[in-house]
């Protein structure tokens, strides 16, 4: 299997070809660069000006302005002539769908265009169409004949490209002969990329978007590997995750995408695509990249991979058997770490998702509920609900009444020693890899392997810990070691986007690879301590965005988010929500927190909200329910990817929205959490 990456074990940067962008290099390993994209009406000179200062001392390095026809195309010359006279030359990029006369507009204008393989040519209108070879190769030559013209332009020019395929926005003709794969969105773009090539213009730069960063993962690595195989090189790729929505949501879900490919070097410039303001999206990038600056630490402790037992370009979870409620077919558990709390009350359970109604004398259970709790030396002095269980120290377990709610973790090795064992369930402990531990000090697995008793507890001290545990992972397979493992992370950052950056790229680039039976996210005690200080602070200034109310809640939360971003548990309603940008016809803020407050109890529904045709039935090809600006104060909703009202006034939409999800049967009426038994 060709690799689509230098190393599996080693950070080590994809080496790509260098592009020019004004003054600004991409690509042969310079810095990864970060950008984010306007939401103001592109004729709104002024405005558009004023916000891209905002991104630019922000540290945006290019700033994307939607040009949807000529006359805004026309007016970026206004756009960047003023920025220039307020001393701003960062450059700009201009965003094309359908139009290639406002692309061939702004590529005499500003430093960079991007193109939609799926539209700039192609009009999409859900058709499956029998093409022969012959056939298809004519609309090759279509293709040809109408993007040859903008290719001439920017070799004159000097304007950079970019190829940006949406997975949501295949042609129907891709989508006829590839389907809706990540090797359809490969050979969207490959077909502009030869057609550039054989003009001799490399100034290009890729992209692979999809809202389902599974998707978007497999797709940049197809990419790689197509380009490697057919030229012998590979062109800077541009990382982002569509459509990825707003708050907790949507910074786990673009790091997630976005980190899988940071940890193996590739990326060479990024965006986060936050339905918020744009300059808040590049403090989530700077977080994203500073992981990746500097001198790359090395480590020999990482053996060298000499077979790869799983395919990086499919996902397939790996094959494990059952140990009580984890493993097998089971959907990943959550453990909460709570072994840093001097005291455990029924009070404190409603940080991981357990509510106590003292009245009734019963236990109310969330969607995003914890299965275990980790108490380290603590027993509860309360009865627990029925379907919650207790992880302790072996000492402590051993002086556990109920050994059917308290079960040990050991050390590693510790297990195998051990005299007095659970019959039911045992955690184990395995630091993976790290620096310190000679790498056959792994015999024990041995003594471990296929007890139908064992859960493994994969971590790692190492500095690139996700590839040390993902060795492992591979380690086991390759040994037909088919124990459920838990995915143990701890982080040692400091803010919160940090901590939700930090989990999601360790935690969701092994999700996504198929990897992991649960997860488990904590923190050291230094990081611990601030986290709980600063909530503190934000809860009593009412400055919380993530309404956490304390360390515990916002980690339990952040797990179960990293298992619905990774499509491996899903608990709560999926959002995919554009960012604004110019072509956007009403608040997409306000109206995505609007539809949430009175959607967000439908677990397991994807309701898509777009700004407006653009990226309407095309970019939300994962939704169930699209909800699409399709002119000022109207709005167009959508079943899957067929129409069912038009132009309903705004006004009554989100009512009309949920009309045809209860005319759908996709709808419940908000019910209180779930009883479960009486406490005593």
């Amino acid at each position: 299997m060709q690799l689509y990456c230098n190393s599996l074990t080693t950070y080590s940067r994809l080496k790509t070809l260098e592009v020019k962008i004004g003054d600004l290099t991409l690509g042969n390993f310079n810095p990864i660069r970060l950008q984010t994209m306007t939401t103001t009406d592109t004729m709104d000179t002024i405005g558009t000006v004023e916000q891209t200062i905002r991104c630019i001392e922000a540290g945006a390095e290019l700033v994307r302005i939607t040009a949807p026809s000529k006359k805004e195309a026309e007016n970026l010359l206004n756009i960047k002539n003023e920025l220039r006279k307020r001393g701003y030359t960062t450059p700009l990029v201009a965003d094309i769908h359908f139009t290639p006369n406002a692309a061939e507009i702004a590529a005499r204008i500003i430093e960079k265009v991007r193109v939609n393989p799926g539209n700039y040519v192609d009009k999409k209108k859900f058709d499956f169409i029998e093409y022969t070879d012959a056939e298809y190769n004519e609309e090759i030559e279509r293709i040809r004949t109408r993007f040859t013209p903008l290719i001439k332009i920017c070799k004159e020019y000097g304007t950079a490209m970019r190829i940006g395929t949406n997975h949501g926005s295949l042609s129907d003709r891709i989508m006829s002969r590839y389907g809706d794969t990540p090797m359809g969105m490969v050979e969207s773009a490959m077909e502009f990329l030869r057609i550039a090539r054989d003009e001799n213009y490399h100034n290009i730069v890729l992209s692979m978007k999809a809202s389902n960063p599974q998707v978007m993962v497999q797709a940049y690595r197809l990419l790689i590997q197509q380009m490697t195989q057919e030229f012998s090189e590979c062109y800077p790729l541009h990382l982002g995750v569509t459509e990825a929505g707003d708050g907790e949501d949507g910074r786990v879900k673009s790091a997630a995408g976005i980190g899988t490919l940071l940890e193996d070097g590739i990326g060479d410039t990024i965006r986060v695509s936050l339905t918020e303001d744009p300059e808040f999206e590049i403090p989530v990038c700077k977080d994203l990249v500073k992981r990746y600056t500097g001198e790359p630490a090395k480590s020999e402790s990482i053996p060298p991979v000499e077979k790869i037992p799983y395919d990086p370009f499919n996902h397939n979870r790996r094959k494990t058997f059952q140990v009580d409620n984890i493993g097998s077919k089971h959907v990943p558990v959550v453990i909460a770490d709570l072994s840093k709390l001097k005291e455990i009350t029924p009070k404190q359970l409603e940080s991981v998702g357990y509510t106590y109604d003292e009245a009734s004398d019963k236990w109310n259970i969330s969607d995003a509920a914890a299965d275990y709790i980790f108490t380290g030396h603590q027993l509860l002095d309360f009865a627990l609900p029925g379907t919650l269980k207790v992880i302790v120290y072996p000492a402590t377990w051993e002086l556990a009444e109920d050994k059917t709610k308290y079960f040990p973790i050991f050390q590693d090795s510790g297990f195998a020693a051990a005299s007095s064992k659970s019959n039911m369930l045992n955690f184990v402990m395995v630091d993976c890899f790290s620096d310190e531990t000679p790498i056959n000090n792994y015999t024990y697995l041995a003594d471990i392997a296929n007890d139908e008793t064992a859960v493994l507890c994969l971590s790692s001290t190492n500095k690139h810990s996700m590839p040390a545990i993902r060795r492992m992972f591979m380690e086991l397979m390759n040994n037909n070691i088919n124990n459920p493992v838990i995915i143990t992370t701890d982080s040692y950052w400091h803010s919160t986007d940090e901590h939700l950056i930090h989990y999601s790229t360790e935690c969701g680039a092994l999700f996504l690879d198929g990897f992991g039976d649960g997860i488990c996210l904590g923190m050291t005690a230094a990081s611990y301590a601030l986290a709980s200080e600063n909530y503190e602070k934000m809860n009593a200034s009412g400055r919380n965005y993530l309404q956490n109310k304390s360390v515990e809640q916002f980690i339990n939360n952040t797990a179960f988010t990293i298992l619905q971003a990774t499509r491996t548990r899903i608990s709560k309603t999926e959002y995919i929500s554009c960012p604004s940008c110019g072509r956007t016809l009403f608040d997409l803020q306000e109206t995505t927190a609007k539809i949430r407050s009175v959607t967000n109890h439908l677990k397991g529904v994807k309701i898509a909200i777009m700004g407006c045709i653009v990226n309407g039935p095309g970019e939300m090809a994962d939704a169930d329910f699209g909800y699409v600006g399709s002119g000022v104060g109207k709005i167009t909703l959508y079943k899957g990817k067929e129409v069912v009202k038009r132009n309903v006034d705004s006004d009554v939409a989100v009512e009309e929205l949920i009309n045809l999800l209860k005319e759908s049967d996709a709808w419940v009426e908000p019910q209180p959490m779930a009883n479960l038994a009486p406490i005593a």
